[in-house]
């Protein structure tokens, strides 16, 4: 097969390198892509909200599959827009993908079908939230974005004054553009946050390994909200018992729930958990693989991730048999200083070439390009997601930790304390 993987991050390169092992690949293209990604594909210079302009390409160079697991076009409609051109595309719809694109429409879908969730209020007039908050709000509290904003929507408010200014920003000062022109005010859950990835083919769910990111920019959870700084997979706080509680209350629920909304659900779901002290909640749904969790999770699994997406396509997901190596992944993002407000670009990257032909290590490009001169060179906030396999999480950790000094760029930071939670495992 030919096949276009769509998009030009850390997970585009994670999801690259298992479709290139795929014995279905014969070809693969990436549009637009990054540096890293063009090791191992050809990238061509298409951007991922070019429908008209992928299409043709498709055409024109006779695409077998196209694959797509980024928001803003899913939620857009890029699957419906080639499926209508008579392409096979792996990805959500976009009357599906709405539960990522509106946490809205997702909390009042869990509040509809009895799925548990933080209590929650939608506002669309600003004054309104703020009567809200002073009259009847529990401090600390959460303010979302309703719409895309790029995992960075969210604020986590501790008093009156924090919660009026959060609600500014969003819907009046517009700081995450039209995704504030509605807000959801929910309570604050404490717990774990654990992320749980599933193929669904719009009735079957099969299962990837369970992933915990760390999405605040400084050691210690301090710091603003980033796309995530780094992750490990498997999660030992996804315990059995939270599974099997997941699997009754909301797995299935949730998959059951769109298709009665006339919305049935192809593709990756993301569920995004808290443990709490009532039992697993949800804290967000997304349309897609997480970033970073797939550079954890992808390269854990051992079916061929071409026979899935095509039984996701197909319907036929009950028949793969999913599997996943028993060891343990660790993900550290080295960014550029200052992410995520404002950073360089354009900074040389060297020592990529530390991870040439070394098993069970990866360096996933997120934020890269090529210069003038053909090197190598930072172009976005998460610059490397460095990936180390071990046995146990805290041989990965430890690997993880060990790789990142492999590789260097000026002003790059990283967190120094991914997965340190593990250290209360004995």
């Amino acid at each position: 097969m030919k096949i276009l993987l769509i998009g030009g991050g850390g997970r585009e390169h994670a999801i690259a390198t298992a479709i290139v092992k795929s014995r279905r690949c014969d070809k693969l293209y990436c549009a637009p892509g990054n540096a890293g990604i063009a090791r191992i594909a050809e990238c061509v210079p298409i951007g991922i909200m070019e429908f008209d302009r992928q299409i043709e390409f498709v055409k024109k160079n006779d695409i077998d599959l196209v694959v797509c697991s980024q928001d803003d076009p899913l939620c857009t409609g890029l699957v419906d827009a080639h499926e209508a051109a008579g392409i096979r595309v792996f990805g959500t719809r976009k009357n599906a993908a709405i539960i990522e694109g509106s946490k809205a429409f997702s909390k009042n879908l869990m509040k509809k079908y009895g799925i548990p969730t933080a209590a929650y209020e939608v506002f669309s007039d600003p004054d309104e939230a703020i009567s809200y908050l002073e009259t009847r709000a529990k401090f600390p509290i959460v303010l979302k974005a309703d719409g895309l904003a790029l995992g960075k929507g969210v604020l986590i408010c501790n008093d009156i004054e924090e919660a009026k200014a959060g609600v500014v920003q969003i819907m009046e000062d517009k700081k995450f553009g039209s995704a504030g022109n509605e807000m959801v005010i929910e309570e604050f859950m404490t717990g774990r946050e654990v992320s749980v990835l599933a193929f669904v083919d719009g009735r079957n769910i099969k299962f990837m390994s369970s992933a915990q990111d760390h999405k605040r920019a400084g050691d210690g959870d301090t710091g603003l909200n980033t796309g995530g700084m780094g992750t490990f997979s498997p999660s030992p706080f996804y315990t059995d018992k939270i599974d099997r509680q997941c699997r009754e209350q909301i797995y299935q629920k949730t998959v059951d729930a769109m298709a009665a909304e006339g919305r049935p659900f192809k593709g990756v779901l993301y569920f995004g958990l808290m443990m709490t002290k009532d039992g697993p909640k949800v804290v967000e749904y997304n349309t897609r693989f997480g970033d970073p969790e797939a550079q954890v999770v992808i390269p854990r699994m051992k079916t061929d991730i071409v026979d899935v997406m095509e039984a996701v396509i197909d319907g036929n997901l009950d028949k793969i048999d999913l599997e996943f190596e028993n060891n343990a992944a660790v993900c550290i993002v080295l960014a550029s200083g200052g992410y995520p407000v404002h950073y360089e670009k354009g900074k040389v990257i060297t020592g990529l070439e530390s991870f040439d032909g070394r098993e069970d290590y990866y360096c996933f490009h997120a934020g890269t390009k090529f210069d003038d001169e053909g090197r190598t060179v930072t172009s976005g906030g998460r610059v490397l997601g460095v990936t180390a396999i071990g046995s146990t999480l805290k041989e990965a950790r430890a690997n993880a930790n060990k790789a990142v000094e492999w590789v260097h760029f000026d002003n790059e930071y990283m967190r120094h304390d991914i997965g340190k939670a593990l250290d209360e495992i004995r």
